[in-house]
């Protein structure tokens, strides 16, 4: 039998009036429809206008929802209340990242890791812009999973490499650069191997595959950061025992 309430508790976080978070506990009305980010959104509408959190599209592509569910990185607007019964069901910010207030965190250290694996297809000689570069199925399908990020950061709150050491690059930029370097109309590899080749990047990375279990869209980082393993070492060897420029 559904109760007729489910309690929330929420970490709360107000720089302007405490330096210490606390955690908060609502009671909202149980619907079987509702997911969590419906419950957040019913607190900050009828109950607690000052709850801050960030949501956009409830639709799991913008990933802006994500928070830490009852200890785990989650989109808030693809998880039902009925999956976290009887409760109390603990929402906080996700892990990793720094607090701004309550479930808002800055996320920079993810988009400056992004912007340094430059993800987006380069080419040498960009020549007619108007040219196509058409591809087989089999070219597109070597990239296709990892294309499919929502960029919600949720891998990087699972991660617990990135949550040891912020200079690590992280999976999502690491599988989103490997995206572009297996995509047939690119020619930035040698750009990217600096930033994904370093010891923040691709080595970095213990494998535990967290970062893949917790991905809302499927796409499996850990994967690419093996591939990526795998594809420079092969790279290292033919610089080593092959002529320059063979």
């Amino acid at each position: 039998m559904a109760p007729e309430t489910v309690k929330l508790e929420i970490f709360r976080y107000q720089p302007d009036k405490s330096d210490e978070p606390t955690f908060q506990t609502y009671e909202v009305p149980f619907n079987e429809e509702w997911v969590i980010l419906d419950a957040i959104n019913h607190i900050k509408d009828n109950i607690d206008g000052t709850l801050s959190h960030r949501w956009s599209c409830r639709m799991g592509v913008c990933g802006s929802c994500g928070m830490m569910v009852n200890g785990t990185p989650t989109l808030t607007c693809g998880s039902y209340l009925s999956e976290h019964l009887p409760g109390p069901i603990r929402i906080e910010p996700m892990a990793h990242f720094p607090v701004i207030r309550d479930l808002v965190v800055d996320i920079e250290p993810f988009l400056k890791n992004l912007q340094a694996v430059q993800p987006w297809i380069i080419r040498e000689d960009e020549g007619d812009l108007s040219e196509e570069y058409r591809q087989t199925p089999a070219q597109h399908e070597a990239f296709r999973q990892f294309s499919l990020c929502i960029n919600c950061t949720l891998c990087y709150a699972a991660c617990p490499v990135f949550g040891r050491d912020q200079s690590f690059i992280g999976p999502a930029a690491i599988a989103l650069g490997q995206r572009y370097n297996l995509d047939s109309r690119d020619e930035g590899n040698d750009k990217r191997a600096d930033v994904l080749a370093s010891h923040e990047g691709i080595w970095d990375c213990t494998f535990v595959g967290d970062c893949s279990r917790v991905c809302p869209a499927h796409v499996d980082p850990a994967a690419a950061i093996q591939q990526a393993k795998v594809i420079n070492t092969v790279d290292w060897f033919k610089r080593l025992v092959l002529p320059k420029g063979k």
